[in-house]
Parts: structure tokens; C-alpha cells; sequence
């Protein structure tokens, strides 16, 4: 994959995150606004969220690490069970 895709995917992934959480909280305000509990403000607040670019480029270099190290003759033995999980030979 290229890093434009993996950005692409991870950013989608985040907006669903983010918009999930928005979803609760705006479910709970309702709820506290019908039962009347706590301070209820009729101001209207904004959700700003800022994602650094650089903590994308983390994720997307921890993934390839990962993928190539799944991709690795160690991996391929280890899922076959023929070493254990140090390494060595089983006997």
C-alpha cells in the first residue's frame, strides 16, 4: 500500500472515531435536556479536533514495521510452530 492510501485510511478511521464520540455525547445532552438534570445551557458548544500530520506518520511507520516483520522468515517459522517463542529450535 502507498503511504497516500494509509493516510487516507487512517484519517477515515479517525473521522468515524471522532464522530462516533460526537454521537454519544450529543445522545447524552438530549437525555440530561429530557430529564432535566444537571445545568442545562442552550449556548452551542464546538468540538474542535486537531491531529497532528506527524502522529499519522507514526502510525503509518509502527504499521510498516509491523507488515515487515510479518512478512519476515522468522514469522513464516514461527507460524509454523517450529520454534519457540525465544526463538529456538523446538526439539
Amino acid at each position: 500500500m502507498s503511504d497516500e492510501n494509509l493516510k487516507t485510511q487512517i484519517n477515515d478511521l479517525i473521522k468515524d472515531e471522532i464522530q462516533e464520540i460526537i454521537n454519544e455525547y450529543v445522545d447524552t445532552q438530549e437525555e440530561n435536556k429530557k430529564s432535566g438534570l444537571g445545568f442545562v445551557s442552550n449556548d452551542d458548544e464546538q468540538l474542535k479536533v486537531n491531529i497532528s500530520k506527524t502522529e499519522i506518520d507514526k502510525i503509518i511507520k509502527q504499521y510498516k514495521k509491523i507488515k515487515k516483520q510479518e512478512r519476515s522468515n522468522l514469522s513464516q517459522i514461527k507460524r509454523l510452530g517450529l520454534i519457540d517463542k525465544h526463538g529456538n529450535p523446538l526439539k
